[in-house]
């Protein structure tokens, strides 16, 4: 099993624990890119896929590393509904 494949696992487990690095890495293999909303953007990231036509918004956690249980949710629920995991 390879990492995608492990992420994608773990994800829709709904864990209580998902970084923001698992996240990233798991929309990288999903042809995501990262991009910023613009200088103002704080810790809002949106990640955009071409390929999909879609976009997801994430909300960088800080200090933590973790996103919290409505993130991963949201994320889950949007992967899903776009039919990519």
């Amino acid at each position: 099993m390879g990492q995608k494949e492990k992420l994608i696992a773990k994800l829709k487990s709904t864990p209580k624990t998902f970084t923001f690095a698992d996240a990233e890495s798991l929309l990288g293999y999903l042809s995501f890119y990262r991009s910023n909303k613009g200088k103002t953007s704080g810790s809002r990231i949106m990640f955009i896929s071409e390929k999909y036509n879609t976009k997801i918004l994430l909300h960088k956690p800080h200090p933590r590393k973790e996103l919290l249980e409505y993130q991963i949710k949201l994320l889950k629920e949007q992967l899903e509904q776009e039919g990519l995991i």
